[in-house]
């Protein structure tokens, strides 16, 4: 099962050889690099994309419908010098060979270093060697689906009247992080008690009777392929269906990675909303396969099944809901919500929107939320018309990964969370991913950025690199990584910032580590501490 977790505490949010690419490059690494902390002496900077007043207390911010924007981003320190120097590989190597050889590792450590500003690579050590991944399958999941969708698109939880009058529809869109009320898990979800709301305002004098629900956009089986048998009970993920309330945690005040989880997601969310509409639990029930398209009056959606995916919905491309007015998280909207009429079957009543994918992303990788990444990657999956399944979404993610100029190959994925003992994946597509993420040649993907743990002091590094008189303390504020944890597998990828203020993308992949969790993370955190402490030149 898989051993990171998160801390509860706020999480931050926050480069190639020619010259315009250098300087494009250079423009950016202040948005790469921020950790706003100071640590061995060095300044970082960081440009925040999300709320920097609320999570250093100037600003309050509400996780309610009312939260419809975040604070404008602004630097919080200094960049980084542009010229500062560039290791040598012939230091590289001597720093990190030492640094691996006493890590503890095992003897399957594979790692790639790269220069952030030129995508020079500096070191390698089989850095072409598929290795299981762990969590830092995130990495892919989270620059696949910011290149397919966008960072601006919203997810929709919809409603749609039945067949019989008072009857209505509840079609999840593959948002796992609504919520029932104010108190959800997920800051800025959208809401069932808004949704609910605004179906009895869309019904007018027709009172609710029944609430059949339709998870169908997702297809295939609930748990993923080599997935640890305890995986289902054990607390990090679930089911994955494309309805579901809080992540399917059974308590929203649970805190951040190990949470009691429903076994039926999609029916708990079902009898939440009709509790939302003032009905029984015995109201509820599950809409029979192809019911919602065979209502006379549905808008064409995508579906889960192999043969019907039909592509991404409009709202995908344009990063706007799909009545075209703009979507804010928490809060429904219709076509003439002031009005009500009579709503004949397959009419829209009402819908309600998730967060923007960018703070989805940023949610997913700080938290290493297993569900939120599996909902991701089919999100990539309808978007490429694929079947939005675990076969659909690796498929898909390939695809992207490709149409990026990434080595497609040197990936082999079989589900997005990094769950999966049979995914495969190098440290040199992480670093080079990493790299391109920073160029600016796709500005979308700088949204990956924003939701990587900072050492020692956010998600699921929060509690690492804090020992003083550790060798790895002086990466603290300096390491920006996402981190991956199943048993005898480890991993770190992400940035740091030399002794000379060099920005470079670093990935350690280990998948045959003798030593238990904290021996082992702690061997993976002095190795990224050793790109800190030196200038490698």
């Amino acid at each position: 099962m898989p051993a990171e977790s998160v801390p509860a505490g706020p999480a931050p949010s926050v480069g190639q050889s020619s010259p315009d690419r250098h300087r494009r490059a250079r423009s950016l690494i202040a948005a790469v690099a921020g950790a706003v902390l100071l640590a061995g002496g060095t300044s970082i900077a960081v440009l925040q994309p999300g709320p920097v007043a609320g999570w250093l207390g100037t600003a309050e911010v509400s996780p309610g419908p009312s939260a419809s924007t975040e604070p404008t981003p602004g630097p919080v320190l200094a960049g980084l010098a542009a010229d500062a120097p560039m290791p040598t590989a012939a230091g590289l190597t001597e720093t990190l060979d030492k640094a691996i050889s006493r890590s503890g590792l095992g003897d399957r450590v594979h790692v790639s270093v790269r220069d952030m500003t030129t995508g020079a690579v500096l070191y390698g050590r089989e850095p072409a060697v598929l290795t299981v991944p762990a969590s830092t399958t995130k990495l892919v999941t989270a620059a696949t689906v910011l290149a397919a969708v966008g960072p601006t698109h919203q997810i929709p939880t919809r409603v749609v009247a039945g067949a019989a009058p008072g009857e209505v529809v509840l079609i999840g869109g593959g948002d796992p992080t609504v919520s029932i009320d104010d108190t959800g898990f997920y800051p800025g979800a959208a809401r069932l008690d808004v949704l609910a709301a605004a179906t009895r305002t869309a019904l007018g004098d027709t009172a609710p009777t029944k609430v059949l629900i339709d998870s169908s956009l997702f297809s295939g089986p609930a748990f993923g392929p080599g997935w640890d048998d305890d995986i289902p009970t054990g607390g990090y993920a679930a089911a994955i269906t494309a309805l579901m309330v809080d992540g399917a945690r059974t308590d929203p005040a649970a805190a951040k990675g190990w949470a009691p989880r429903s076994a039926a997601p999609d029916l708990a969310a079902g009898r939440a909303f009709a509790r939302a509409l003032g009905l029984p639990m015995d109201a509820v029930d599950t809409a029979p396969a192809g019911y919602t398209r065979q209502l006379s009056g549905s808008a064409a959606q995508p579906v889960g099944d192999a043969d019907a995916v039909v592509g991404a919905p409009t709202s995908s491309a344009t990063g706007q809901p799909a009545t075209g007015q703009p979507a804010t998280p928490g809060r429904s909207s219709g076509a003439n919500p002031d009005q009500p009429t009579e709503a004949g079957p397959g009419a829209e009543l009402a819908r309600v929107e998730s967060p923007p994918m960018a703070r989805l992303v940023e949610m997913m990788l700080a938290d290493s939320d297993n569900i939120l990444a599996e909902a991701l990657a089919r999100q990539v999956a309808i978007a490429r018309g694929e079947p939005a399944s675990f076969a659909g979404a690796a498929a898909a993610m390939d695809a992207v990964l490709a149409e990026l100029g990434l080595p497609a190959e040197q990936s082999d994925l079989y589900d997005g969370s990094g769950l999966s003992r049979s995914n495969r994946v190098t440290p040199g597509l992480l670093t080079e991913l990493t790299v391109l993420a920073g160029s600016g040649d796709h500005p979308a993907l700088t949204g990956l950025f924003s939701g990587l743990p900072v050492a020692a002091w956010s998600g699921t590094l929060q509690g690492r690199y804090q020992t003083a008189d550790a060798p790895q303390r002086i990466g603290a504020g300096v390491v920006r990584a996402k981190t991956g944890s199943l048993s005898g597998i480890n991993a770190l990828a992400g940035t740091v910032t030399t002794a000379d203020g060099r920005l470079l993308a670093f990935a350690v992949l280990a998948d045959e580590v003798p030593l238990l969790i904290d021996a082992a993370q702690a061997g993976l955190d002095r190795i990224a501490a050793s790109l800190v402490r030196c200038g490698c030149r």
